[in-house]
């Protein structure tokens, strides 16, 4: 079905030599962007690009016996990770291990074929990889934004999203990210926000048979998925809230990822936000749920403009710019509130 897809689209490397043209190509529109080759030249991709061996080599420099979480995959489940039937549980072990451990593990499946699966994912570099992040950096990130790494054998990830934009750079291996739009997430037949493999809901429908009978609306957001193929040293830019479904395709699978807010003003995130609302709003009646989605609208995601726009800027008071100041009375307002103040 994914060789149908429409493919995402493609811009030149030159956008991560430019902070605006990256913010205003890629961050703004909040579209998935592919950008093929972008990061060639990192010492990993070379390293990798050698063998197995020679990138675990280049990754002992930095590697230390910090314990992390990987999945172990029986050979029956062939790396698909998710639940067992029912959601009463998952298809596969997790075993604490350092990185080298768990690399040693790795190596030895793309040694065995048809063994078991071992995939350690979102390692923070600079907990697990000290001093990895300054040979391979995105140079229109802040230093602040720390990347992670993932490796595993060949891997099924079910379709998720995140609350960050995402650069995710392809290292070794071929990686295929099935995409579907924020607002599918109603056709998408999402699971538990708080039983889940790795802190992020995942959508049942995508990956499941075609023409399940359990999932009857997902053929509508199968229409709108797109397909991301990747290589080694190729990116795909990753607005907030997109789904994704990754499929690592090799034996032996690297991937390097930056997960930051580019639009954050502050500590407050929208998840919060939509949590709060969550027990503040959802059991309410009908009607009122439609009251209250008419002042989101107009004082939140502002379909028609400003919602003072009639007034002068001066008179705008805590809605004028949150930059000039009104990001902290706001928040304080917020704070006295949820006190009870």
């Amino acid at each position: 079905m994914t060789d149908k897809l429409p493919p995402v689209p493609e811009r030149d490397a030159g956008v991560f030599g430019d902070e605006q043209r990256f913010l205003r190509e890629l961050v703004e529109p909040c579209q998935p962007v592919i950008i093929r080759g972008a990061f060639s030249d990192w010492p990993v991709v070379r390293a990798a690009g050698t063998s197995p061996e020679a990138m675990r080599t280049y990754l002992d420099r930095f590697a230390n016996q910090e314990l992390a979480e990987a999945f172990i995959g029986d050979p029956s489940i062939a790396g698909r990770y998710s639940y067992r039937d029912g959601l009463d549980g998952f298809n596969f072990d997790r075993v604490r291990m350092d990185l080298p451990g768990a690399l040693d593990r790795i190596l030895a499946g793309v040694a065995r074929p048809g063994s078991s699966t071992v995939y350690i994912g979102s390692l923070e570099t600079d907990i697990f990889l000290p001093g990895f992040s300054s040979e391979n950096r995105v140079p229109v990130l802040p230093p602040s934004v720390s990347p992670r790494i993932w490796i595993g054998n060949a891997s099924f990830v079910a379709c998720h999203n995140d609350n960050f934009d995402n650069i995710a750079c392809v290292v070794a291996g071929r990686r295929r990210f099935t995409l579907y739009p924020p607002d599918a997430v109603g056709d998408l037949y999402v699971g538990p926000i708080d039983h889940t493999m790795s802190g992020r809901p995942i959508s049942l429908a995508a990956g499941s048979d075609a023409g399940d009978a359990r999932y009857p609306r997902f053929g509508a957001a199968a229409a709108r998925a797109m397909v991301a193929d990747l290589s080694p040293g190729d990116a795909l830019y990753l607005p907030k809230l997109w789904w994704h479904q990754v499929e690592a395709t090799d034996s032996f699978n690297v991937l390097v990822n930056y997960w930051w807010d580019a639009s954050s003003m502050g500590p407050d995130a929208p998840h919060t936000a939509m949590m709060l609302a969550m027990i503040a709003i959802a059991e309410r009646p009908a009607a009122e749920r439609a009251a209250w989605r008419a002042f989101f609208d107009h004082y939140v995601f502002r379909p028609d403009g400003h919602p003072l726009a009639h007034l002068p800027e001066d008179k705008h008071g805590i809605l004028g710019p949150l930059r000039g100041g009104n990001y902290g009375r706001i928040r304080a307002m917020v704070m006295r509130m949820l006190r009870g103040g």
